[in-house]
């Protein structure tokens, strides 16, 4: 994959971005705006309704597939999210191509409207700029082979952006419609991103640990968007739920030594691969074990860097870094890499851990 391909996906990636009364056994109603001051909502409880709750059983996992958009930005081979619960009823994923360049997207229980409903927070940095949208599940429809999930900005509806997810088998199919930042009178096409299930083992220690999925309230965002025109936010201060404030995730910086090649071309990038399985079998590759990456990176090259992964999953993980010599952004001919393969490390929960990785070996 080019690397501006991906850089590519990142700014699509980034850009992403009433009260029923048929519900009278949890709600008492007395008008119809999205925040009524008068409807009083039960504690939430193993039997409450919860509009969009089926998506949390199929969210856990690494997806990997191609992304479409018909923008100039264009398409892409793959885009990897490994998603993981961070909490009884929240489950997040975090993705970035470097320091200032990353996304995070959560889905989670929320108060809103009267109702109990999944939120989605879709959002993060490009080139230092920050910015964070919330949409909130609007329509659904679950049947045996197919699940459709539609989330739409609370403030704005449907006429700024919203987000189609759609579940077929082991497939997860995200289609998403913007008005381009108010261009358009109504919204189009994006990007729709294309996965399979690749993996769910790595998810089942937090599925566990937490009994996920569970109906219990994250964010009461009742009165959150009150006097806003769309439910999107450019500064950490103003982000109702910042991506500091995420449960269970801790940080794994990983430093790099480069002792081959003798001499680095600064001009050139390392790539960071970290997996949840070895990649490597004795001193043979398998590619088959790629499905299994969680996180990567790419950093400028240099004699001895480094680079955090903040707000990942706690969990075992492998790391390897490239020296990518050709600019292909794999494993190739002629490129260097940790002659010690799968270097391991573990993280925990709200842990800051660190593992040293030393480029010293030329790839055959």
């Amino acid at each position: 994959m080019k690397y501006t391909h991906i850089l590519l996906l990142v700014i699509t990636s980034i850009l992403l971005f009433n009260c029923d009364k048929s519900k009278k056994e949890e709600t008492v109603c007395e008008d119809s705006d999205p925040n009524p001051t008068g409807c009083q909502l039960q504690a939430i409880s193993a039997s409450s309704n919860v509009e969009g709750f089926g998506i949390m059983d199929k969210l856990p996992g690494i997806w990997n597939g191609p992304v479409m958009s018909p923008t100039p930005l264009g398409s892409f081979n793959e885009w990897i999210v490994d998603f993981r619960p961070i909490s009884s009823a929240q489950v997040s994923a975090k993705n970035e191509l470097d320091s200032i360049n990353d996304i995070f997207m959560s889905f989670f229980v929320v108060k809103y409207d009267c109702s109990y409903k999944i939120a989605f927070r879709n959002g993060g940095g490009f080139a230092g700029q920050q910015r964070n949208s919330y949409m909130i599940i609007d329509s659904l429809s679950e049947t045996q082979n197919e699940s459709f999930y539609r989330f739409v900005d609370p403030v704005s509806g449907g006429n700024r952006v919203f987000t189609d997810v759609t579940f077929k088998q082991d497939s997860l199919i995200m289609h998403t419609y913007t008005n381009q930042y108010n261009t358009l009178q109504e919204p189009e096409t994006h990007m729709i991103w294309r996965s399979v299930l690749k993996d769910q083992t790595a998810t089942e220690e937090a599925i566990t640990l937490f009994d996920y999925p569970k109906k219990e309230l994250v964010k009461d965002f009742s009165t959150t968007f009150d006097g806003l025109t769309e439910a999107i936010f450019y500064s950490p201060a103003a982000d109702p739920y910042p991506e500091s404030q995420q449960p269970h995730l801790g940080v794994s910086e990983v430093n790099i030594t480069v002792s081959n090649p003798p001499t680095v071309d600064v001009n050139k990038k390392i790539v960071l691969i970290i997996t949840t399985e070895p990649l490597f079998d004795g001193f043979n590759f398998n590619p088959a074990n790629l499905d299994f990456r969680s996180r990567y990176v790419f950093v400028n090259a240099d004699q001895s860097t480094s680079f955090d992964f903040n707000y990942m999953h706690p969990g075992n993980y492998y790391v390897n870094a490239i020296y990518d010599d050709n600019g292909d952004y794999n494993f190739s001919s002629g490129d260097f890499m940790n002659g010690s393969f799968d270097v391991p490390f573990s993280l925990s929960s709200e842990e800051n851990q660190s593992v040293a990785v030393d480029i010293n070996f030329e790839i055959p």
